[in-house]
């Protein structure tokens, strides 16, 4: 079974807000079996609307990053994110 990656791109608005979301949701990530590859590292923009947060996790699959986001403990770190930030999140299946 593939691995699935979880990309997000993020402008932070409130840092209090958002550092309260990162906290629970790497601890909703990591119960999924989610791991960080990048998190807020340094990037090079190169088309599109700029995020100065980038983060990568990759999870066992698909399924697994989806049951995630839709995991209680993970909507309940969203709640903090929301109004904290403008992001975009996708899911995307790696190559096998």
């Amino acid at each position: 079974m593939p691995t699935a990656l979880w990309i997000a791109h993020v402008t932070v608005t409130d840092e209090a807000a958002y550092g309260e979301y990162a906290k629970r949701a790497t601890v909703a990530i990591a119960d999924h079996d989610g791991v960080f590859l990048a998190r807020g590292g340094r990037y090079e923009q190169l088309e599109g609307a700029d995020r100065p947060r980038n983060v990568v996790a990759r999870f066992p699959s698909l399924q697994a990053a989806h049951t995630c986001y839709y995991s209680d403990a993970y909507q309940e770190a969203l709640g903090f994110a929301k109004g904290a930030s403008q992001r975009e999140l996708s899911i995307v299946e790696e190559i096998a």
